[in-house]
């Protein structure tokens, strides 16, 4: 059997790997690549796996640098199934179909930028289409955690809970190959333990190879009552001043993370009197596919919906669909709390908000997940003075603050640990650390190797692993 690791290698997006076995191929992921935008462009028009020779894909979970090229996929002649759970799959009718509409919109604006003259670039297209949306989610078979099925010749997948994201999913392939039974794991994006709303993560007994995601592989996160209470500081000192709070977020998990936070401050009268904006679309139509799966829920999120006390809803609360709405919320000068997509900044209406406050001191821009290399959220990490929104450089005045500790990702104990209990449940012999950056993984593996694993490995881009 052989791994090749051809996207989420050294870096955060874009996952993409292929598991080669005597019988079959099979994509684990197939993630749009997000950075530079001309650079991801190129590198996401042009995709880098063997359509012709997968016989089936494996989705961890519906966030788009995981599930955004599958439409690719498809258009270019990708005729098998798509596993996924039952929760990844009503995510992405949703999310893919925005990411179908974004890249038309913003190729449009920019578009129409160029032909005035005001940014030098070519033309350029959107990827795909909602009709190539359409004919992927034709492709999609549903899998409940906990069953196993035969998805290739040689090749089973069984779906544990990744306590990452709604219906995200550790996946198991047992592969058999000369008579013997083989298990691969691939974590996709692990969560985190005691996190609000989800599951935990579960552990997979048997493994004897684990691909897992090491984002966070060089640092702790702040406990979660700590992110709770700079949330509450932050957001009074911004009102105090009269200014806005602009939060860009995950349509997918971080902005109902967000609103189960805020929902719990204002219940404690720790909450200003301001109003919230939802202002995404996407995010509305998330937030109910999430009331449609409860057996994705923690015990306390079962309890408030049984209480018929929504997670994702509280007086002052607004989900934003209009687009003359969303231009009003931009222009008003009034103090507010505005959640948008997307997470790094590099698309939706998250961008407009940023084009109208970034300039201002008064308001805040809080950033709470991880930002890859080359976006626009990582240049606001960084705090640089001016930076680039639809192509025009603007000075950077607002206050930027970074509250990773609701990240849904594993940081570094969370990681080590996982490994440990596959070591403990099975004859794990082999890890390979992807979507993560290098410095990132190199830590890891320093810590995992200190811990007794004999074999961790840092793949580059298409680097081949024999297991």
């Amino acid at each position: 059997m052989e791994i090749q690791f051809v996207g989420a290698a050294q870096t955060v997006t874009g996952s993409m790997h292929l598991v080669r076995t005597e019988h079959a191929t099979v994509l684990l992921d197939c993630g749009l690549y997000q950075g530079r935008r001309r650079e991801s462009y190129e590198r996401n028009r042009n995709l880098p796996v063997p359509v012709r020779e997968i016989d089936a894909v494996v989705l961890s979970h519906a966030h788009i640098d995981h599930s955004g090229a599958l439409p690719m996929l498809v258009k270019a002649g990708y005729d098998g199934p798509i596993y996924t759970t039952h929760a990844t799959n009503d995510l992405c009718a949703a999310m893919l179909r925005d990411a179908a509409y974004i890249q038309e919109a913003d190729a449009r604006h920019i578009n129409k930028s160029i032909s005035r003259g005001e940014i030098e670039s070519e033309l350029i297209e959107p990827l795909y289409t909602e009709e190539d949306v359409i004919a992927t989610l034709e492709r999609v078979v549903g899998v409940p955690y906990h069953r196993r099925v035969t998805i290739a010749k040689g090749v089973d997948l069984t779906f544990y809970d990744a306590g990452h994201v709604l219906g995200s999913a550790i996946s198991a392939l047992d592969v058999d190959e000369v008579g013997q039974t083989r298990r691969v794991v691939f974590t996709g994006d692990l969560g985190r333990h005691n996190m609000p709303i989800l599951r935990d993560p579960e552990i997979v007994s048997g493994a004897e190879a684990l691909i897992t995601e090491s984002t966070y592989g060089d640092r702790l996160h702040d406990p979660i009552a700590k992110m709770d209470e700079d949330l509450a500081t932050i957001v009074e000192r911004t009102v105090k001043r009269g200014g806005k709070v602009i939060i860009p977020a995950f349509a997918l998990e971080r902005a109902q993370e967000i609103v189960f936070a805020l929902k719990g401050l204002r219940a404690h009268g720790k909450l200003p009197r301001v109003p919230v904006y939802i202002d995404s679309p996407l995010t509305v139509k998330i937030t109910e596919v999430f009331k449609l799966h409860p057996e994705c829920f923690d015990a306390e999120a079962r309890r408030l919906l049984q209480q018929h006390d929504s997670p994702f809803e509280f007086e002052g609360l607004r989900y934003v669909e209009d687009v003359e709405e969303s231009k009003a919320i931009s222009v008003s000068e009034s103090p507010a709390v505005i959640i948008a997509a997307s997470g790094m900044c590099e698309a939706g209406r998250v961008l407009h908000h940023l084009r109208a406050g970034v300039e201002d001191d008064k308001n805040t821009v809080i950033i709470v997940g991880f930002q890859a290399q080359h976006t626009l959220g990582r240049r606001l990490v960084e705090r640089r003075d001016r930076v680039r929104i639809f192509g025009v450089e603007r000075d950077r005045r607002c206050q930027v603050e970074v509250l990773n500790g609701f990240s849904a990702h594993a940081d570094q104990n969370d990681l080590i640990n996982y490994a440990e209990a596959l070591r403990e449940h099975g004859k794990l012999r082999t890890i390979a650390l992807v979507h993560g950056e290098t410095k990132a993984q190199t830590v890891l593996r320093d810590k995992l190797d200190a811990k007794g694993h004999l074999r961790v490995v840092i793949p580059r881009p298409d680097d081949r692993m024999k297991v």
